[in-house]
């Protein structure tokens, strides 16, 4: 299985101010934005099936194709910096890599193979990265209710 390399780019992105005008684009019927969200979200179903197939070769291409569309959306989404590690880690053997952190919180996280994991993590750090500490999650989140805990539906 790959492993992620996180990074904080000590400049978070004004990510609110970006969505809204995504938001007010596709409200007003803008036909890119609209193709985007389609495209992203075939991506996003996608997504579900390489990942359940263990796929890796697919998540990543998948990662790589929705931030070249989301990148599109409007100019802000990305920055420099981002831009710069990205370009970076890719050349250090990331395979794929994706901008995160709700309300602009400057993360990328980058899709690695185990073998290049510490390549690309070095990679990032001379690049003007900080690379955090992360794992990936055994378990998905429980929800308890003061009435005992919410049954997920069966997929």
């Amino acid at each position: 299985m790959n492993g992620f390399v996180l990074a904080y780019t000590g400049a978070p992105r004004a990510s609110g101010i970006n969505n809204w005008q995504v938001f007010k684009a596709h409200i007003n019927g803008d036909k890119k934005i609209h193709a985007n969200f389609e495209s992203i979200a075939r991506i996003a179903r996608d997504m579900h099936r390489a990942l359940e197939n263990r796929d890796w070769n697919e998540v990543a291409r998948l990662l790589r194709a929705e931030w070249k569309l989301r990148k599109t959306n409007a100019p802000g989404i990305s920055t420099p910096l981002i831009d710069r590690l990205v370009a970076a880690a890719m050349k250090g053997g990331a395979l794929a890599a994706k901008v995160c952190g709700a309300g602009g919180g400057g993360c990328v996280v980058f899709l690695v193979s185990p073998e290049r994991k510490e390549e690309v993590a070095r990679t990032v750090r001379a690049s003007g990265g900080q690379v955090l500490p992360c794992r990936v999650a055994q378990e998905g989140l429980t929800v308890n209710s003061a009435a005992g805990p919410i049954d997920r539906p069966k997929s």
